[in-house]
């Protein structure tokens, strides 16, 4: 979600120079991949019980090779993205698709009345609406109870709620961090004016994670299925999450205490953070969580190599598609060695501009055989992806540069063909609520619409 509000239109020209001076840039995944061990090198997965070995960790990657169609994509994804991270591939992992708001409120409402030591949300957005206040009245309830809540909320996604909001629950005992406060009054020699924290983190009793793309609010709160748009209505939002239980919620949980340490907040004692973890399933996931500043973007490495290394099928849905050239082209090549590429992108947004940049790029893609779909009567927030039916990948980042270079991200990558099964359904059901860009059609929009699209991209850095 987008927040253009008057503190970030008076801060744009310092923000251009921050961004054009810090010397942020995306890595070049061509390096990455040079650099990355052998793909004959067996890889080592974790499980409930620890580090397998490598002979074990072999044979469950041979068995899901066996699973889909021939492809190289698990071990030389896994290759290059072990040599940027330290999270782990973990194994014996439940994990659930929450196909939209109402879907993934229903799972957290669950997670936390089922919650018996803790609660850890993190959140770009929470608003003081219907949806908010579930939260709140819950939450309270839970800490009155004895559970301890802990919250993160970004300043700049939640900048118009208003701080007796936040002081409700803190009064209530519930530890509440605002993340890089955009007052510089209330942190003082720490404040960052464009970072933010664009994750979306449930995390009960450390055995239970949601995350995804969707905030707390009242615009993710409508079904979507059979829905007609109403003349004069705003469009309902289009989002999805992911629920996990296994060893890799140890990663999710790991990422919130991370920023909670990072952004001072109370000590976090007396409750079991780390428990032990039980298999649920049979999903290899990865949690990808990215930061500025760091030597690389890793969430970028994790999709930048999956689409290079595709064979078959790239399936992508995406909130702000405003890539750089090394995802173009990676998506052009893919295109033309005959890899079906189809992105489902927004019809309608909460930003003009950004919406204008996206489609500067459809003509150079079209031509590729890259095909273009926008969604009709909702807006998509999405910001997921299915390759070669066995790759997957849910979470928090837009392919975007502010997204990959600017905020906190985390995404799951997960390795299982019944789950990639599911997205597929996923992305077959947006597909058939899309129209088709057709490169004959594209080429005849109006002059004036060719302008306005160019004039957007020479701001995509920003955007």
């Amino acid at each position: 979600m987008k927040i253009v509000k008057p503190f970030f239109l008076f801060f744009l020209f310092v923000s251009i120079l921050i961004l054009s001076n810090g010397c942020s840039t995306l890595p070049n995944v061509s390096d990455k991949i040079d650099e990355a061990p052998s793909g004959e090198k067996s890889r080592q997965m974790v499980s409930s019980k620890g580090l397998l070995s490598p002979q074990k960790s072999k044979a469950i990657m041979e068995r899901l090779k066996k699973s889909v169609n021939p492809t190289d994509i698990l071990e030389r994804y896994t290759a290059v993205v072990e040599s940027v991270t330290e999270s782990p591939l973990t194994k014996g992992n439940k994990v659930t698709l929450l196909i939209d708001g109402p879907a993934t409120y229903a799972a957290m409402f669950e997670a936390i009345r089922n919650a018996k030591d803790h609660i850890n949300l993190e959140t770009f957005i929470i608003e003081d609406d219907d949806i908010g206040g579930k939260f709140t009245d819950l939450l309270l309830k839970k800490q009155a109870a004895g559970i301890q809540v802990n919250i993160i909320y970004d300043s700049a996604g939640s900048i118009t709620t208003p701080e007796s909001f936040f002081q409700r629950l803190r009064d209530g005992g519930i530890q509440v961090v605002e993340f890089n406060p955009k007052n510089p009054f209330k942190a003082p020699g720490r404040w960052f004016l464009m970072r933010q924290d664009h994750r979306k983190i449930l995390i009960a009793d450390g055995k239970v994670a949601i995350i995804g793309g969707i905030n707390i609010s009242n615009v993710y709160s409508s079904r979507l299925s059979g829905r007609k748009k109403v003349k004069g209505e705003p469009p309902a939002w289009r989002d999805t999450d992911l629920q996990i239980e296994g060893p890799a919620v140890a990663e999710v949980q790991k990422l919130f205490l991370d920023t909670w340490h990072k952004q001072k907040g109370p000590q976090l004692a007396g409750h079991n953070y780390l428990p032990d973890q039980k298999e649920h399933g049979k999903a290899l996931v990865r949690i990808v969580g990215s930061t500025p500043g760091t030597d690389n973007r890793i969430t970028f490495i994790a999709y930048a190599a999956a689409i290079t290394f595709s064979e078959h099928s790239i399936h992508l849905t995406n909130a702000y598609f405003i890539p750089d050239d090394q995802i173009l082209d990676a998506l052009k090549d893919a295109a033309r060695r005959g890899v079906d590429v189809k992105i489902i992108l927004p019809s309608t947004t909460d930003s003009s501009l950004v919406i204008s940049a996206a489609r500067h790029n459809y003509s150079e893609l079209l031509k590729a055989g890259v095909k273009i779909y926008e969604r009709r009567t909702v807006l998509l927030h999405a910001k997921t992806a299915v390759i070669d039916g066995v790759w997957s990948t849910v979470g928090s980042t837009n392919l975007d540069y502010w997204s990959l270079l600017s905020n906190d991200e985390v995404n799951a990558v997960v390795l299982n063909r019944e789950f990639a099964i599911e997205m597929e359904r996923m992305f077959a059901r947006d597909l058939a609520e899309s129209d088709q860009i057709q490169i004959d059609q594209w080429e005849k929009r109006p002059l004036s619409q060719k302008i306005k699209q160019a004039a957007a991209h020479l701001f995509a850095r920003w955007l």
